[in-house]
């Protein structure tokens, strides 16, 4: 080995080579935003109020955006700020599999009665969106073919909401 040849990678090499290739594709998603969105380097940096060279360094993976310019250029894109989080690391992307009506049942803010009648609109559009090709339905509770209203404690919601 001659002095000018790099050290052999150390132990945590694949992670550092991993956080370029991170801010590449979050460069080139916010260029795809861009594009989408119809929009000039140049217009979007000033939308986001940041410098036309700091955006196109992002862009090109050349920078580390922070996550209030991140917010800033959500904002001018028109997108959630979550969503660039995603994309530059900073949060983890959901697994899709949140819990809301355990949040709506656990709420001490509403009534049982209302508690009820929000399980009942969200566990609709969720039925509805689970619906196999041509319509069938993805049963939850084979009694009913749905999804089963519960409270907390596992036991069925104590007030019914009648359509009146």
């Amino acid at each position: 080995m001659t002095g000018d040849e790099p050290d052999p990678p150390a132990e945590g090499a694949p992670f550092v080579k991993e956080l370029p290739e991170r801010f590449n594709e979050l460069g080139s998603f916010i260029r795809e935003q861009r594009a989408g969105a119809r929009l000039s380097l140049r217009r979007l940096s000033e939308l986001a109020g940041i410098s036309n060279p700091y955006l196109s360094q992002i862009e090109r993976g050349l920078r580390r955006p922070s996550a209030e310019i991140l917010q800033q250029i959500a904002k001018a894109l028109r997108i959630s700020a979550e969503t660039l989080y995603v994309q530059a690391g900073i949060l983890e992307k959901p697994d899709g599999n949140t819990d809301l009506g355990r949040y709506i049942l656990s709420d001490h803010h509403l009534t049982e009665e209302q508690k009820q009648a929000l399980m009942r609109i969200y566990l609709s559009f969720r039925h509805e969106n689970e619906d196999g090709p041509g319509g069938v339905p993805v049963p939850d509770d084979p009694a009913s073919g749905g999804p089963t209203v519960t409270t907390p404690g596992g036991a069925p919601p104590a007030a019914t909401v009648s359509a009146g």
